[in-house]
């Protein structure tokens, strides 16, 4: 009489190859999620340095000789920097398309705040509340050199208030990813 049919130790060999494929097939359908996770992570930190890049090409080369006051009435240099990398200034080019009653002219400044670096805006150059936008997160530490007359200086405090640097050298340094060295020619370059 035949039998036709597996013996047992073929049954366990057969589930053993099944079991080895299934767990590479897990293992690596796990690892391609992991990967696609990571990479648009990355996609969305270009992203943001990229923006930030954008915004402040466009803040410095619009950047105008014009002091501003505080919310307190005091007057403030045309181009500021502070001891812990803040940049404060008044741009040109401010976009009206709805026709709101306002300069085109915009106060902004830089400033890391709880390891973000955000851009600051005011709807008024002189006194008015401010309102914050985050660029790129994990911020360690920002330095910032001006160029004026010459040289690179670490600080800015020209004898005329409206005076701007030519060009401005911004190093960040974050957690995680490499440091960004960026330089931006500011308003006309001195030109």
């Amino acid at each position: 009489m035949t039998r036709n049919g597996f013996t047992l130790v073929e049954m366990m060999v057969a589930l053993l190859i099944f079991g080895m494929l299934s767990a590479a097939g897990v293992a690596l359908l796990s690892f391609g999620v992991e990967t696609r996770g990571r990479a648009a992570q990355r996609f969305d930190d270009v992203a943001a340095l990229t923006r930030m890049r954008s915004l402040m090409t466009a803040d410095f080369a619009q950047a105008a000789a014009r002091t501003h006051r505080d919310s307190e009435g005091r007057v403030l240099p045309a181009f500021s920097v502070g001891a812990d990398g803040s940049i404060g200034l008044v741009r040109r080019g401010w976009m009206n398309d709805d026709g709101y009653p306002r300069a085109s002219m915009q106060r902004v400044a830089y400033r890391v705040k709880e390891g973000r670096l955000e851009r600051i805006s005011w709807p008024r150059i002189d006194g008015s509340a401010a309102g914050e936008a985050a660029l790129v997160d994990e911020v360690v530490v920002i330095r910032v050199r001006m160029l004026g007359e010459g040289e690179w200086r670490e600080v800015w405090d020209p004898e005329d208030i409206n005076k701007l640097p030519q060009a401005i050298d911004i190093n960040i340094e974050f957690k995680e990813n490499p440091p960004l060295r960026q330089m931006f020619l500011v308003g006309t370059g001195g030109a």
